[in-house]
């Protein structure tokens, strides 16, 4: 069958997305000083709420544009004591950089793990103050609940960030959003991010156990939204192991950050 005009671009798109994919995994270990074997992390990829408003198959029609084989490390509910510090202390060896979504109350207890995040070139982001079910609690106090969370996690950087405010991206807690606040929402500008696969890292395994079952997701997807959680022990355990599995894969790390707030230093 003669390809239509749409799917001979479409086809472009995608191989021009591989051809960066191996490109940029190529040359992700020279970003990585100090560990010639280190994943590194391959490109920078600006997110805008203007053209991308909700991304994560889980959850939306539509994800990151990102090619075949690359994978943007997500974690949500920290910065929690102990288990945070370890996989800052992983991703840093390796040279990756992470989103890390930020529950409100843990940012404002633990500021100055808030500030290493930033610190260390990864963006954070926002999810809620108390982490409630937001899609069963009446729309004002729902808002609420989001805004409260905003201003912790912007107080906890104490003005450091880009634009005196963490990331313009927001994840529900338990993905469950409303139609209304999803548009009030966008209409804020917030990119709301959901997730292309997950280690289902809230329940108890073993890290090996947890190993197992993300490399599975992960080379079946080919790549996409991972997301963790920085407060479980597992997580932080099998992390480094992980990100060694990745690039004896073949796979590449994307690196996601509002637009205009920052350039790629490696």
């Amino acid at each position: 069958m003669k390809p239509t005009m749409k799917s001979s671009a479409t086809a472009a798109s995608v191989a021009a997305l591989s051809a960066v994919a191996i490109a940029t995994a190529a040359n992700a270990a020279r970003l990585c000083p100090g560990n010639a074997d280190g994943l590194g992390t391959a490109r920078v990829l600006e997110v805008d709420a203007a053209t991308t408003a909700r991304v994560g198959r889980k959850q939306f029609p539509e994800t990151l544009a990102l090619a075949p084989k690359e994978v943007v490390l997500t974690f949500d509910d920290g910065p929690w004591p102990g288990t945070t510090e370890q996989i800052l202390d992983a991703l840093r060896q390796e040279c990756v950089r992470a989103t890390f979504f930020l529950i409100g109350r843990n940012a404002q207890a633990r500021p100055g793990l808030a500030e290493r995040e930033l610190a260390e070139g990864h963006t954070v982001a926002y999810h809620s103050f108390s982490h409630p079910m937001l899609n069963r609690m009446p729309m004002a106090a729902a808002q609420s609940d989001i805004e409260r969370g905003m201003v912790a996690v912007d107080g906890a950087l104490r003005g450091l960030a880009a634009g005196g405010a963490a990331a313009a991206f927001f994840r529900f807690p338990y993905f469950a959003s409303t139609p209304p606040l999803l548009d009030w929402l966008e209409r804020r500008r917030m990119v709301v991010f959901g997730a292309d696969l997950w280690a289902s890292d809230w329940n108890p395994m073993t890290p090996d156990q947890e190993l197992q079952l993300i490399l599975e997701r992960v080379d079946a997807t080919n790549g996409g939204i991972v997301l963790f959680h920085d407060t479980k022990a597992q997580t932080a355990a099998m992390l480094p192991p992980f990100l060694r599995a990745l690039k004896s894969r073949g796979f590449a790390i994307v690196d996601v950050v509002a637009a205009g707030a920052r350039a790629h230093t490696p």
